[in-house]
């Protein structure tokens, strides 16, 4: 797939906020500064389409974007992050998982992990509520061009020895570095093919 175009459509506090459409959607969810930004840009080869910054958490709202006028990319806000109160966290957390369990035209969530760290309490506790509640996932890994090829294949082995301790089968995996575009046109690929076999 190429992105031809792609535009900020709208952000939205909530499910009932989010766009009227039965356009596809593809969400990305990660832990805070795990470089959601940064790839969300890098596969729409916008470098300001996303906000990036240096300070964590900085992601609100679920936010969507117009890919090709045919199917909606959505940045969802990142968990996990410490510094965020207490009680802003519980209404990310309903956010997230309201629009999880209940966007009919999700295709895919793609869950980030930052490649060079093991396994993150949080993010598997993420992945088995995704489980739990029949939201479909792939993982995406991040950052890949700050290891050493070794590093990276043994970091990842790790964690999908990890998490096949409690899963039967790995979800569909992707490499990616926004600073190398690596993985781009696999997850394109991707989501070109989950365009044109949704149902919506």
């Amino acid at each position: 797939m190429e992105v031809k175009k792609a535009i900020f459509k709208q952000s939205a506090a909530g499910l009932k906020d989010c766009p009227k459409t039965h356009l596809p959607e593809f969400a990305f969810i990660g832990r805070s500064n795990v470089g959601k930004s940064s790839l969300i840009n890098m596969l729409c080869n916008n470098g300001k389409l996303a906000k990036t910054s240096a300070t964590p958490g900085k992601t609100q709202l679920i936010n969507h974007f117009l890919i090709n006028d045919n199917w909606f990319l959505v940045d969802l806000p990142g968990y996990g992050y410490a510094k965020t109160g207490k009680s802003k966290r519980q209404v990310f957390e309903a956010m997230i998982q309201d629009y999880c369990r209940k966007r009919e035209n999700l295709v895919t969530l793609f869950v980030l992990i930052d490649s060079r760290l093991p396994l993150q309490k949080i993010d598997e506790e993420f992945m088995e509520w995704c489980g739990e509640n029949n939201t479909p996932f792939s993982i995406i890994f991040t950052k890949s061009d700050k290891n050493s090829k070794n590093e990276l294949a043994k970091n990842i082995r790790n964690v999908e020895q990890e998490l096949l301790k409690k899963w039967e089968d790995l979800p569909n995996i992707f490499i990616t570095s926004a600073e190398k575009k690596t993985g781009r046109e696999e997850l394109l690929d991707f989501i070109d093919f989950g365009c044109k076999e949704s149902k919506f």
